[in-house]
């Protein structure tokens, strides 16, 4: 899962990124307000701990943009405004959480972790389930729902069909991919993503899933639900 930092203090991001990352979670800082914005709304995020006082717009503007472009991202807010007026500000403006400063960052990644956790109607007792394909959130295994056969998988895999079936039907372009799995200063090689994708279709054929991941010429790749017998 992926984490944006939005804070001009970049060594209290940079403090606050390094835990998350043991955490296991992708982490990006950015210290503008303009363009943590931007970047809030690329699609390719779960969760923004979004500063309130940073250079050329505030967070509560921040938050406003994100909620009018009914983005469902996890936001908690994170400011020395603690008074009461600037909490209820941020928690009525869709705010999922509230941390002032100074706190401890051990409490910062457990609200964290419990926002992550809650995250998308799509999880239900920690698994995805699409079509017949269900995806394990907890030993990274997938199941045939029909054939109750199950296949453990590699992290790599469950980070993209994790992405995959918390946006089924839609298409997701390459850059959003790399972005979303290895980082936006990722260096891998171009071809690294289509062996992966191989890798999951070859699993999801075996344990006879009606589930399959779509490449759309020069857009990206959907995964959808789709019925054989229609197709043959």
């Amino acid at each position: 899962m992926k984490v944006l930092i939005i804070e001009d203090e970049y060594n209290l991001a940079d403090v606050i990124a390094s835990r998350l990352k043991k955490e296991k979670y992708v982490v990006d800082i950015e210290v503008d307000g303009e363009e943590g914005l931007y970047r809030a709304l690329d699609g390719t995020y779960d969760l923004v701990i979004l500063d309130v006082m940073l250079p050329h717009m505030n967070g509560f503007d921040i938050l406003k943009e994100i909620r009018d472009s009914d983005s469902d991202i996890k936001v908690i807010m994170l400011t020395a405004k603690a008074e009461i007026e600037d909490k209820l500000e941020g928690l009525s403006g869709g705010a999922d959480d509230y941390v002032t400063k100074p706190f401890h960052v051990e409490e910062l990644v457990a609200r964290v972790n419990l926002q992550l956790r809650r995250n998308h109607g799509k999880v239900l007792n920690d698994f995805i389930e699409v079509g017949n394909l269900r995806l394990n959130l907890k030993n990274s295994s997938i199941t045939c729902i029909d054939t109750e056969e199950s296949l453990e998988i590699g992290k790599k895999e469950f980070e993209l069909l994790e992405y995959f079936m918390k946006n089924s039907n839609q298409i997701i372009s390459k850059d959003q991919i790399y972005t979303k799995i290895w980082g936006i200063d990722n260096e891998i090689e171009s071809n690294n993503l289509e062996v992966y994708l191989s890798f999951i279709r070859k699993k999801l054929k075996v344990i006879g899933c009606n589930v399959r991941i779509k490449a759309n010429r020069g857009l990206g790749y959907k995964l959808e639900v789709y019925d054989e017998e229609t197709e043959n």
